[in-house]
């Protein structure tokens, strides 16, 4: 059922949560790309693969329209921050400080413990030996995008941090400089992943790539993550409102926001106020850009979703496991598990997140909130363990290994374990009797009397062998 306040279709939806049908759409977490992305990706992917810079310097003019050398000279990245207007990089400098703050506690610790006498783990962090951070350059750079990649990769002690951006502009590279980054290229699309992923001469090949993108970035993401690590598989951007008591302006505006993003974001208010639903939906059309992907984003892929109660609407931001969740309290953000980042109260602008809050912005989408968060530090670093065992601790490990390994049919690993432990079982040589060894002394005497004529084998050896009894 659909309730519009005016005639004409409305600027965004209202259905009700007893629809099932309808419902499905919003908690489905399917993302089909169109097979002509997946084409043009995977042909741009294996081509630069094989002919490396030749093939990277031909797709980045043709459609990023790359002139000039593929990197950027370092003068001109620290050139763009000296020349940039004081506010923005004050702006961009304050943002990096608070994404800075929270990386550094972000980051996993390394810990000694002793699991038993003989027996201590030791967990190790180090960090990737160098990184990808993908910049989009679409309609609008995003130096933002740089801070959210570069810092935490410093952060976790990354040796080398290349950023790549198919237009950089000044504030991107002056978003480089302050985020740390060692080299920025310019390119973009599948051909910049394909780069990263495999190297060419001009591209290291790097540990990681990170960073949201467009669909043949987030193709080409897919396509390489056998080869090279990746941070996650991006869609659209997402919102999901939890609210009955929130102001409709408010919300509203949340929800235009995510839609300026791409067409195909999805923007959803999930309440049980009938009145705030319609207020909101009547907010959500005075408040519509004339231009950009807004209004056809919250047409498409928008929806207010009028739920029984609370509860419901809390189960239902938990089932879509959206990217961004804002919620009306800490008691509802207790159990709203299922999301990228939560926030919580009227003051607690999603945008800001995207900016200055210090949070990453870099978030899982397409319902990968259900079982992980945003980029944050932990996804620069290798964590793993050393293992310590004395002489004494595997002694008293010995018992559960040969236990265990025996029955789950591991004999061998049940032998490793009990050659270092149980005594050596050697041969025991018997001791001759009196009786037996005098007559082999008599046998030995009367040999060695034997003369060299009577014992053919020495004499044709050249005679016996020396004794001490010759002396």
């Amino acid at each position: 059922m659909i309730m519009a306040t005016s005639p004409g279709s409305p600027a965004i939806a209202i259905i009700r949560s007893r629809d099932r049908r309808a419902l499905a759409r919003w908690i489905s977490r399917a993302t089909a790309r169109p097979k002509a992305v997946e084409r043009l990706t995977a042909t741009i992917v294996a081509d630069v693969r094989r002919n490396g810079d030749l093939a990277l310097r031909a797709h980045a003019e043709r459609l990023d329209g790359l002139a000039g050398p593929l990197e950027v000279p370092r003068q001109a990245i620290d050139r763009a921050l000296v020349n940039l207007p004081a506010a923005l990089r004050k702006a961009l400098e304050r943002a990096a400080a608070h994404v800075r703050r929270v990386a550094r506690r972000q980051r996993p610790q390394g810990f000694r413990v002793r699991v038993a006498p003989g027996v201590t783990i030791v967990q190790r962090v180090t960090p990737l030996e160098r990184v990808g951070c993908y910049v989009p350059g679409g309609r609008h750079p995003l130096p933002s995008s740089v801070l959210m990649t570069a810092v935490p990769a410093r952060e976790a002690g990354v040796g080398e941090v290349i950023v790549v951006c198919p237009r950089p502009d000044r504030m991107v590279l002056a978003a480089s400089a302050i985020a740390g980054a060692d080299r920025v290229f310019r390119v973009g699309g599948a051909q910049a992943i394909a780069a990263l992923a495999y190297g060419t001469r001009s591209i290291p090949r790097v540990d990681k790539i990170v960073g949201p993108g467009n669909a043949y970035v987030a193709a080409a993401k897919q396509l390489v993550s056998a080869d090279c690590p990746i941070d996650f598989f991006a869609g659209p951007t997402e919102i999901v409102v939890v609210s009955d008591a929130g102001r409709p302006g408010w919300i509203a505006a949340d929800l235009v926001a995510q839609a300026e993003h791409d067409a195909a974001a999805r923007s959803v208010l999930l309440t049980s106020n009938p009145k705030l639903a319609r207020a909101v939906q009547t907010a959500v059309a005075e408040r519509l850009p004339r231009e950009g992907p807004a209004a056809r984003a919250l047409r498409e892929h928008g929806a207010i979703i009028l739920t029984r109660d609370r509860q419901e609407s809390i189960a239902l931001a938990n089932a879509i496991a959206p990217e961004h969740v804002a919620c009306d309290d800490a008691d509802a953000a207790g159990v709203i598990t299922r999301a990228g980042t939560v926030f919580v109260g009227p003051f607690a602008v999603p945008a800001a997140g995207d900016y200055a809050t210090g949070g990453n912005h870099v978030l899982p989408t397409s319902g990968a909130a259900a079982f992980r968060g945003g980029l944050s530090t932990a996804d620069f670093v290798r964590v793993n363990t050393v293992q310590h065992v004395t002489t004494a601790g595997l002694k008293r490990l010995a018992p559960t290994v040969m236990v265990l390994a025996e029955a789950e049919g591991l004999t061998a690993h049940a032998q490793s374990v009990r050659i270092r432990t149980e005594p050596a079982t050697t041969p025991v040589r018997r001791q001759p009797s009196p009786m037996t060894a005098s007559k082999r002394s008599t046998s030995r005497h009367g040999e060695r009397r034997k003369s060299p004529a009577q014992t053919p084998r020495r004499a044709a050896r050249g005679g016996s062998r020396p004794s001490h009894r010759d002396g």
